[in-house]
């Protein structure tokens, strides 16, 4: 199951209005957690089971409240039991159709 969040200070106290040392601190604790994950410029996305997953958002968000006293959470999940390797396999797969291979869309299955 892929979990993408973005969880981010509703305010700063840089006069830039920077958020990236507290987007930080919520990143190194989806890094320590050992998932799988990737983070782009808007969202993490990290791939494992419910129990797994939400106890480390939890904590990426209690990190950022750690330096702001209101944050925003956002959370999307693509729930799809029995799959794994999704976080690169998605991907994969749209790449090949784009280069107008054929795709097995059962590939992944553990």
């Amino acid at each position: 199951m892929l979990f993408a969040f973005s969880v981010a200070p509703t305010s700063t106290a840089d006069d830039s209005a920077s958020m990236s040392r507290a987007v930080a601190d919520a990143v190194r604790v989806v890094r320590e957690s050992g998932l799988p994950h990737e983070t782009t410029s808007m969202f993490t996305t990290i791939e494992g089971e419910w129990d797994e997953v939400m106890p480390v958002i939890r904590a990426a968000t209690d990190a950022v409240l750690a330096v702001s006293p209101r944050v925003s959470l956002v959370l999307k999940a693509d729930l799809r039991p029995g799959r794994s390797g999704e976080l690169r396999g998605k991907v994969e797969r749209v790449e090949r159709h784009l280069a107008g291979g054929e795709v097995d869309d059962d590939e992944g299955r553990s």
